[in-house]
Parts: C-alpha cells; sequence; structure tokens
C-alpha cells in the first residue's frame, strides 16, 4: 500500500550518496521519494545551518507536510529543520543519528586524528574499516577515497579545530530512529539515548548485523521497517499508540 504524501530523502554529502540508493530504490516501489542534494561550493562557511534554511526554501510552498529521511549528518539537517518547521513535516526518519545529532563518523576520525601518531591515510583506512567491517582491501582503499572527499569538499559540524554541538532531544512529529547494533559511531549506548525524548508512535529500531550504513548492506530489512512507519505515520491514529522499541 502506497503512503498518501510523499517522502524526501535528504543528502547533505554528496560523495556518500551510493550508500542511500540501495534503500532509496526499494521505497520507491511503496511511495514517491525525491532526493534533495546540498552541495557546499569551495568558498561556503561550514554550516549546518545554511543547509537548513536551503532546505526550507526548497519545502516552504508545499502546501502539505513530508515524510523527512536522511542519514548521519544529512539526519542530523532533517531533525533540525523538523524541529523549526514542525507543520512542513509529516514523519522524521532517521538513520544513524544519536541523541545527540552533533556525533558523526566526523567525530571519531578527528578524535583518532588527536591522539594515533598515524598519518592522515593510515587513519583514513581504520576508519573505513570501522565503518564497512572486514572487507578486501581495494574496496577499503575506494571507501577511504570517498571519505576524503567527504572531509575536504561537504558539509560537517566538526574539523580539526572546531566540535559543534546541537541539543538533544526530540521532535514534535512521529520519529523513527533506526541504528546498527555494530555501529561504534552511533553504539547502542547512544541510539538508547533517545528514549527519553520518544512520544507515543515513535519507534526505535536496530538492525542486528549492521554497523555504520546498515541501510546500506540490509537495505531490504530496513525498507519494511520505514514503510510500516511511513503508513502508521500518515494514519489519523498515529500518535495514540504505544511507543514501540524494535530489535
Amino acid at each position: 500500500m502506497a503512503c498518501p504524501s510523499d517522502a524526501l530523502w535528504l543528502s547533505v554529502n554528496p560523495s556518500l550518496r551510493h550508500f542511500d540508493q540501495r534503500l532509496c530504490r526499494l521505497l520507491r516501489r511503496h511511495v514517491e521519494i525525491q532526493y534533495w542534494s546540498y552541495h557546499q561550493t569551495p568558498d561556503e562557511p561550514c554550516s549546518i545551518e545554511t543547509a537548513v534554511t536551503l532546505l526550507h526554501d526548497y519545502l516552504k510552498h508545499r502546501s502539505v507536510p513530508i515524510h523527512l529521511i536522511g542519514h548521519g549528518v544529512s539526519g542530523a539537517v532533517a531533525l533540525l529543520y523538523a524541529r523549526l518547521h514542525p507543520s512542513r513535516v509529516k514523519s522524521l526518519t532517521l538513520l544513524g543519528v544519536g541523541a545527540n545529532p552533533a556525533i558523526s563518523w566526523h567525530t571519531q576520525y578527528y578524535a583518532l586524528r588527536n591522539n594515533l601518531p598515524c598519518n592522515r591515510q593510515m587513519i583514513l583506512m581504520q576508519m573505513a574499516r570501522i565503518l564497512f567491517g572486514a572487507i578486501g582491501s581495494k574496496k577499503l582503499t575506494g571507501i577511504a577515497r570517498v571519505l576524503v572527499k567527504n572531509l575536504d569538499t561537504e558539509l560537517s559540524s566538526h574539523s580539526l579545530i572546531e566540535h559543534r554541538n546541537f541539543e538533544s532531544g526530540g521532535v514534535e512529529v512521529p520519529i523513527l530512529v533506526c541504528n546498527g547494533a555494530f555501529d561504534t559511531i552511533i553504539d547502542p549506548n547512544e541510539h538508547a539515548r533517545w528514549q527519553p525524548y520518544l512520544n507515543s508512535g515513535d519507534r526505535l529500531w536496530t538492525c542486528q548485523k549492521g554497523r555504520h550504513f546498515f541501510h546500506h548492506s540490509h537495505a531490504s530489512q530496513v525498507n519494511p521497517i520505514i514503510v510500516d512507519f511511513w503508513q502508521r505515520a500518515t494514519s489519523p491514529f498515529a500518535r495514540t499508540a504505544l511507543i514501540e522499541v524494535i530489535s
């Protein structure tokens, strides 16, 4: 059954788009889903607020609210937008986003840079292993190149000289928060910290074999969870159900 309203997948890190596409294709079998991408230019300051403002410019002319979905930093942008403009958001689906939305893989990368006597390439290779597990050296090298592009040219709330923080907490709209059981970026403890911020009808879900990019490696498992949530969020009784914590 298709959802009555549209969905919008947010991407503020275009180099990571490949990891969204498998799940996005599956979701399109159920709902018309658009893909919004923010491309930061070399002369722009690294500003999450700018991305939120541009997203509002894109959505402010819509007559009906929309389902928002995003992974990592993109999910954090979706969360900040939903806090500012809840009337424009039908529901919020966060993939790999902690209760502290400032936490991302960049957080761990810069911690390693500050604490390990290794060159940048070695740390990026280690980050690739942390994010994707035991994969071949050729794939690890390719992922490390993607991470370099992400660090050097795309939006992040962290750098070597500054670490941003955002307020923890939920939103007024229905929210689904998903993570991977073997994610060391948004680990099970950080995922569980969402619990006090959930309202009736909100959901926590854990992909039992997933890492940080679980929505890519286990897209077929994530897809029905999101579709079911969207259908329930569209129902007029969406906020009357008990909170569901699913694993």
